[in-house]
């Protein structure tokens, strides 16, 4: 289905749901990229949504590592599924739940992709270094200027060091009848970290 090493799978390709937000393409290859992953790591998605986190994080990691992909919508963890069956990924373990009493249940992660968190984004900041090996990367997308603030605050009394901030603004070509327009797509803010 998807027959490249570098990551950035076209949004169209991955099964959608109007109710299951998906991370898009321009985005999800920058966040990839912030986690530096490698062949058999271990990998939290955490609010995977579609899925395209998990699919991109499991190309990456290779069939020797494992992504724990976790979601408290059953909409969510359906659609998970039915794009790892679409792409053929055999190492994803889908989660049903709410990532703050499940995350404590998983074996230490080298790499965890904070999405989705349902308001609960600082807790599970928390929750996260105490399962990031040493040396393993956070890699949050933001949305909310709020949620902005409260990570920054958070990460800064934490173990991370290497705090990289990056907001990315993507706007695509959409054709007119007259031409090609621009649109813009909201502004998503990347934190990503390494833990001490």
């Amino acid at each position: 289905m998807w027959n490249f090493k570098t990551p950035g799978i076209p949004d169209e390709l991955f099964e959608r749901t109007e109710n299951v937000p998906i991370t898009k393409e321009e985005v999800r290859t920058i966040q990839i990229s912030k986690a530096r992953l490698k062949p058999s790591q271990i990998v939290y998605d955490i609010g995977c949504g579609s899925g395209s986190i998990s699919i991109e994080a499991a190309l990456q990691i290779e069939s020797s590592g494992k992504v724990l992909a976790i979601d408290y919508d059953e909409n969510a963890i359906d659609l998970t599924t039915k794009n790892m069956k679409k792409f053929g990924v055999s190492n994803i373990t889908t989660i049903l739940g709410n990532a703050k009493e499940k995350i404590l249940e998983f074996e230490n992660a080298d790499a965890i992709f904070i999405g989705g968190t349902g308001g609960d984004t600082r807790k599970i900041v928390e929750l996260s270094e105490t399962k990031l090996k040493p040396g393993g990367r956070i890699v949050i997308g933001i949305i909310l200027i709020e949620t902005l603030y409260s990570v920054l605050q958070i990460l800064d009394n934490l173990q991370f060091e290497s705090i990289d901030i990056t907001q990315v603004t993507i706007s695509k070509s959409r054709k007119t009848t007259t031409g090609t327009m621009m649109l813009a797509r909201n502004p998503v803010t990347i934190i990503s970290a390494t833990r001490v």
